[in-house]
């Protein structure tokens, strides 16, 4: 019986990941992920499913973050009626994600529309909260290395794979063969998370290539955030993170909560937490502590690290007041969310530093600041950048080139096929190399919408 793999998403990018695994009849996807990043990605949401959703026969997730998830709601709405397998803190993870999702695209198209400043009249959202709410009743949580069959004939596992709460690689078993997804691989000396489990063996492997050209540096991360702080508050300015709710976030607020033990923040210097979404995620550590490097006593002291900013009305006072602090809000490639607001009123003033915590993507706004841009474009202006724009790249989640060859070493029997993706195209090309060169696999860098039969 013939097994394919057709390549939906992820390639040429890290967002949209999309696999659509069949075999004989039966039709799986791995991950349903939202495209973000540059304009011709992101049509791609507005876009039909390239497979029809009631066609599906299951939807295996690998973790929470939106590039993963955040086209379940669409996946639903469109006719999918089958179960969504994930793990039991993705489940929850996604209880607060994808409506929070729905809401902002609600708020932000309404926002558009009172104003004026969208190319479509009326301006709608891809999805809604109540979509979301909907996608949310499909979900079937299962336990990591707990054997379940998502379709007649196909056995899945899920597997630890670092990153995140509840990130898993998915293991399919069909027909005599084992199939791999990677998903998002964590690192194996991440600040807060366990490292990715070994893998024995797979005869077909997608392994994910987000940092595949370069290593992660060696920086102290509480001494890198510390120097951003000191310098931005000697010149009485305001430090504003754009942060993905769910993982870095958790790994500021730690760190700012070592950084006050120490003494090393001003006694007055307020940290805000702008994300009623992060907030409910940070509890979450306390609830899956198996799957985290933290203590109890650690956890409650990365809970109590920041004021949380609940209401608009409270977000708004933050940009009124210009004493110096520390803000961390949604999102992480500042792509929406409330940090928009902030960007827009501590850009044009070069005492405020923007610290980008993550990998941008391409075409994002994040990507822009890093990048260098003279301005960015906000709410249907453009918003000069005369603050300091820093990069913290010592937080990634993400395993780097190293550190996913490594991690490849690791097998004991090599896959017949690997596949790189989950890579801007440098990125997944040097991986792809350093495995051919290093390991003497065969590998293969996919391009959209390709289909391949596995040997």
């Amino acid at each position: 019986m013939t097994i394919s793999i057709t390549f939906l998403g992820a390639t040429d990018t890290v967002t949209g990941s999309k696999y659509l695994v069949t075999i004989g009849d039966r039709r799986l996807l791995v991950d349903c992920g939202l495209f973000q990043g540059y304009k011709q990605l992101r049509l791609r949401n507005w876009a039909p499913l390239p497979v029809p959703p009631s066609s599906l026969d299951a939807i295996l997730l690998t973790h929470a973050h939106l590039d993963h998830s955040g086209a379940l709601p669409l996946a639903v709405r469109d006719g999918y009626r089958g179960r969504i397998h994930c793990t039991d803190a993705t489940a929850a993870l996604c209880g607060l994600l994808l409506p929070d999702s729905g809401r902002l695209q609600e708020e932000s198209t309404e926002h558009a529309n009172r104003h004026g400043f969208s190319k479509h009249h009326p301006a709608l959202p891809l999805y809604t909260e109540d979509d979301a709410i909907r996608a949310l009743r499909k979900l079937a949580p299962t336990s990591f290395d707990a054997p379940f069959a998502p379709a007649p004939g196909v056995s899945a596992r899920f597997l630890r794979a670092g990153h995140l709460l509840g990130a898993a690689m998915v293991e399919l078993r069909a027909e005599g063969k084992v199939l791999l997804f990677s998903g998002d691989l964590g690192r194996p000396h991440d600040l807060l998370m366990r490292p990715p489990v070994d893998v024995a063996e797979a005869d077909c492997l997608v392994v994910e290539s987000t940092y595949g050209d370069r290593r992660h540096p060696a920086t102290d991360p509480l001494d890198q955030l510390a120097a951003v702080v000191d310098r931005t508050v000697a010149r009485g300015g305001v430090v504003v993170v754009p942060s993905f709710a769910v993982g870095r976030a958790q790994a500021l607020l730690h760190l700012s909560a070592q950084l006050r033990e120490a003494g090393r923040l001003p006694a007055n210097l307020p940290v805000y937490l702008n994300s009623p979404m992060a907030a409910g995620a940070t509890a979450l550590y306390l609830r899956f502590a198996d799957e985290h490097r933290l203590s109890p006593d650690a956890c409650a002291a990365m809970a109590g690290a920041a004021k949380i900013v609940t209401t608009v009305e409270e977000s708004k006072r933050l940009n009124e007041g210009r004493w110096p602090k520390i803000i961390i809000a949604a999102s992480g490639m500042a792509t929406g969310g409330r940090v928009l607001h902030h960007l827009r009123a501590f850009l044009p003033d070069p005492r405020n530093t923007i610290l980008l915590t993550g990998h941008q993507a391409g075409g994002t706004r994040g990507r822009a600041l890093q990048d260098g841009a003279a301005s960015v474009k906000l709410f249907g202006d453009y918003v000069p950048v005369r603050a300091e724009v820093a990069t913290m790249d010592s937080l990634s989640a993400h395993a780097d080139g190293a550190e996913v060859l490594a991690w490849l070493g690791r097998f004991a029997r090599p896959p017949r096929q690997t596949f790189v993706t989950h890579g801007e195209p440098p990125a997944a090309d040097a991986l792809r190399l350093a495995v051919e060169e290093t390991l003497r696999w065969r590998c293969v860098v996919p391009e959209y919408r390709e289909t391949v039969t596995l040997d």
